[in-house]
């Protein structure tokens, strides 16, 4: 044991005690100083300090201590240490620390081990920023110290300080070289405590790794990857890593299965649609050269095809030296990827693409997809012109009049358990109830096209010869209309063009055929030659097909034609046709091609929907234009319908009036007359003291009969005429509005607006009139009661009061001169005032009423405008959308026709197939 080591371990005491191992190190010691004390220079620092280890390691720290303020000799520094260590003991930390921080020595060992004891201290007295200061300044100067590394790792992941033992981690990797700090990095990384630190922060550590070991290597750069791969730090990984790349000399041969995969998911997950071109050109050229300097076995022909597609949309951005190594790389190397699950992958990818961006369901191509995948039965498309035979021949063969009317969708016919009838449309797929149904829309011809029907049905012919026959509209029209019905045609896998005996092969048909092979030039062509039974010269009929089977051979040789009849034996013929359609399936290559038609179907989609971009823009800018125009117009027809409001108000409320004012006049003008003539009551005999009663009552029952047997009745008749009058108005208003809404509802499409006004208001009207008219009760006026005879005297002759008693004669005469002469213009006042105020309170709500008589009306032209408000507003906010971000719609399209064209080079590389364009 080295000097140091008892030094560290506190056992220099053990070198005065060799021969004396028997005896207690005290007495030992003991006799040692007393026989060191009695020489004339003793020194006694030695022994003193082997007295304060012996006392320290018996507890006795006090006596330690003692000992060891008393050394002068070189182990002063040593003796410093082991004071302070002795008051640590004790638990007198302050004093302690104050000891081990006096302490100065060039003693590297010394050094360290005080540093390790502040250290512990710093910890016990929770200070963690001090011994984290303390332990990393230890490393630092003395990293190679036993333990103290493991004791500095112990401490960061104790205190969880994964920053400090990151980089305790990634220095000592790199100072020592030893691989297992590299798995303790790689342990941290995987544990997920890295990710605070910069990407570019662990390249130090990557290079010498590379160096020391590249399957250690490559599990590091994997934990790394997948640390980072959801953060926002991401791409700058992705950046860093392959400036990392470009400098090792990466080998293919090393068979970097792990980071192969790695950049493989990457480079998928960029294109998959949710990134912008502009910020993928960044990143992915380089992502593309590393991938296919390090891919392995099984992704080498991937990174090959990856780099292609990517060189074809954006050249010059991957180097020409990396473009040539594809090149060749994919022509000679096989592969196993299994390209139908990728295709499918990407079609499944554009497809929620798709319905995320609201671009409908696209029920179509997915149904078209997977008739693709099914390698049970093949598909035989039959197709001809319209009355050809087609249909006959389908019923025959199938053994039942599914087809009894000329077929306006395209039909899939396939064995199936039990009956089931689909309709397939890119917005919905709704199932048929029954055959009726299913005739019913086969008579249809409206939007036929847009559907495909998947007719199941149990069939022993199509299951034993695992057949599907695809039944289409009969061809007719110009090349877009029959484009419309072959568009589908790659869902065949052959086609049977059916063609009439009586007149085979025109020049129409030979159009139709050229149409196809421009369609689909791989997809074999076969005929069948029908009716041949209404060909009622049997040589003449063998002339005919030979000679139509010369003429299609000549155009297509590997062409079979095949002659039918439903009125054949039908014995013999099911067994010819069964021979002719085993025949013309496809018998070699069967999953190599179906991948090559779902490819089709995948650039055909992609272009379906950049289309429907251009169609929805399109569709937007008109959508404005029209809501535009519908605004004014509906603003326009509010307009009119309240100038209408106003104009039958104010002849209604007309109307009402002169009525009123013509029953006013006749009571006016009759009621002076009554009461005048009421004067023939007075006599000379009369009681002068109350005729002026007399007279009063019987002018107001004149004036009840009158009010209630005359104008009443004629008042009802008039107001009844005036509502007839009210209702031509409104008639006409109506009228005017149902020619409003139907000009509104023909440019709208449909019955969107209903401008009904609300003829219960004439019901109301007449029930009130009932009611008003029934009965009328005139409140007695006071026509004479302020006119007593005396008043009357007194007014008019002054002093004749007291003679009245023995006057009557004279107050006769001017009593009935009063009577006759007066004007009533009072009475006449009140008597119209109690005649019309039942119906003071309708007259003033006509303007209300007929107001309300139109408010269902300008109440839906009213909502009618606010929506074509809302249509302009919401439109134009998306068409701006699409117009500011276009990339937002066309990056990610691009992207999936790279990814593609990715799979097309694989194909074609790997099975030297023809892509379909």
């Amino acid at each position: 044991m080295t000097l140091e080591d008892q030094l560290k371990q506190k056992t220099y005491y053990k070198m005065f005690i060799n021969e004396h191992e028997e005896i207690h190190p005290i007495r030992v010691l003991g006799e040692e100083f007393q026989e060191e004390a009695s020489k004339d220079l003793p020194n006694l620092s030695a022994i003193r300090f082997a007295q304060g280890e012996v006392y320290f390691h018996h507890k006795d720290y006090e006596a330690a201590i003692f000992k060891w303020e008393n050394i002068t000799d070189e182990l002063v520094p040593w003796a410093k240490k082991n004071t302070a260590d002795a008051y640590y003991e004790l638990g007198l930390l302050s004093t302690a620390e104050d000891i081990y921080t006096t302490i100065s020595t060039d003693n590297a060992t010394l050094n360290t081990e005080v540093a390790l004891q502040l250290f512990s201290l710093y910890f016990e007295r929770g200070k963690t920023d001090a011994a984290i200061s303390t332990i990393k300044r230890t490393i630092a100067a003395n990293p190679e110290y036993p333990n103290v590394t493991e004791i500095a790792r112990a401490f960061f992941e104790g205190q969880q300080d994964w920053n400090n033992a990151v980089e305790l981690a990634i220095s000592e990797a790199m100072r020592s070289g030893e691989l297992s700090w590299f798995e303790i990095l790689n342990d941290y990384v995987d544990k997920g405590v890295t990710k605070a630190h910069a990407p570019g922060y662990f390249t130090q550590a990557l290079i010498p790794l590379f160096q020391l070991d590249k399957k250690k290597f490559e599990q590091l750069v994997s934990s790394l990857w997948k640390s980072y791969q959801h953060e926002e730090s991401y791409f700058t990984w992705i950046r860093e890593i392959n400036q990392l790349f470009f400098q090792l000399d990466l080998e293919r041969e090393d068979n970097w299965q792990e980071l192969s995969k790695l950049y493989k998911h990457a480079y998928f997950d960029l294109i998959e649609g949710r990134y912008f071109i502009k910020m993928l050109q960044e990143f992915v050229p380089d992502l593309l050269t590393n991938w296919l300097r390090l891919a392995d076995e099984r992704n080498v022909v991937i990174a090959a095809a990856a780099v292609l597609s990517w060189n074809e949309l954006f050249p010059t951005t991957i180097s020409l030296s990396i473009v040539s190594e594809a090149e060749k790389l994919i022509s000679v190397t096989e592969t196993d990827i299994d390209e139908l699950e990728e295709s499918l992958a990407l079609f499944d990818t554009i497809i929620d693409w798709a319905v995320a961006h609201d671009m409908g369901e696209n029920n179509r191509y997915k149904w078209l997809v997977e008739q693709l995948v099914d390698f049970d039965r093949q598909h035989v498309l039959v197709t001809g012109l319209s009355g050809s035979g087609k249909s006959t021949f389908v019923n025959s063969v199938l053994g039942e009049d599914l087809q009894d009317s000329p077929t306006s969708s395209i039909v899939m016919f396939k064995d199936g358990k039990e009956e089931e009838i689909i309709e397939i449309t890119d917005r919905e797929i709704s199932r048929l109830e029954g055959f009726t149904e299913f005739q019913e829309r086969m008579d249809r011809r409206r939007h036929a096209l847009e559907s495909i029907i998947d007719f199941k049905l149990p069939n022993q012919f199509l299951r034993e010869n695992k057949l599907a026959f695809i039944d289409t509209p009969g061809l007719k029209g110009n090349h877009n209309d029959r484009y419309e019905v072959l568009k589908n045609l790659h869902v065949a896998d052959a086609v049977l063009f059916v063609i009439d005996g009586n007149a085979p092969f025109r020049d129409k048909e030979r159009g139709i055929l050229v149409q196809i092979q421009e369609l689909a030039p791989d997809i074999p062509v076969h005929f069948l030659l029908s009716k041949m039974d209404t060909i009622a010269d049997e040589q003449e009929a063998l002339k005919i097909y030979q000679e139509t089977k010369s003429l299609i051979q000549s155009i297509l040789p590997d062409a079979t034609v095949f002659a039918f009849s439903s009125q054949y034996e039908r014995g013999q013929q099911m067994k010819d046709i069964k021979e002719f359609l085993q025949s013309i399936k496809v018998t070699r290559n069967l999953e190599d091609k179906r991948l090559a038609k779902l490819l089709y179907f995948i650039r055909t989609t992609i272009a379906s929907l950049l289309q429907r971009r251009i169609d929805v823009e399109n569709q937007l800018v008109e959508s404005i234009r029209w809501n535009e125009e519908m605004h004014t117009k509906l603003n326009g027809a509010v307009n009119q319908v309240k100038d209408t409001v106003v104009q039958k108000t104010r002849a209604i409320s007309k109307s009402y009036r002169t009525i009123r004012e013509s029953i006013q006049k006749d009571i006016e003008k009759a009621v002076p007359a009554m009461l005048k003539e009421c004067s023939s009551l007075i006599k000379e005999d009369s009681d002068f003291s109350n005729i002026h009663l007399e007279l009063n009552n019987e002018m107001n029952r004149r004036l009840q009969e009158y009010l209630e047997l005359t104008v009443l009745p004629k008042y009802y008749q008039s107001l009844q005429e005036w509502i007839n009058t009210s209702k031509e108005e409104f008639d006409q208003a109506q009228e005017f509005l149902n020619e409003m809404g139907e000009g509104f509802n023909l440019m709208y499409g449909e019955d969107h607006i209903a401008l009904v006004c609300d003829f219960k208001l004439l019901d109301d009207w007449l029930r009130d009139m009932d009611r008003m008219t029934s009965r009328f009760q005139l409140e007695t006026v006071n026509i004479l009661l302020r006119r007593t005879p005396s008043q009357f005297l007194l007014k008019s002759a002054g002093k004749l009061f007291g003679a009245i008693s023995q006057n009557k004669a004279m107050l006769y005469n001017k009593y009935k001169a009063f009577v006759e002469n007066e004007d009533y213009a009072e009475t006449i006042e009140e008597v119209i005032k109690q005649f019309f105020q039942p119906f003071e309170l309708f007259e003033r709500s006509i303007e209300r009423d007929v107001t309300l008589f139109f408010r269902n009306p300008l109440n839906g032209l009213t909502a009618a405008v606010e929506e074509a408000r809302l249509g302009i507003e919401s439109n134009q906010d998306l068409l701006n959308k699409m117009n500011t971000n276009p990339e937002m719609f066309r990056d990610p399209l691009t992207l999936f026709g790279v990814r593609l064209r990715q799979f097309e080079w694989m194909t074609v590389a790997g099975k030297g197939m023809q892509t379909i364009y």
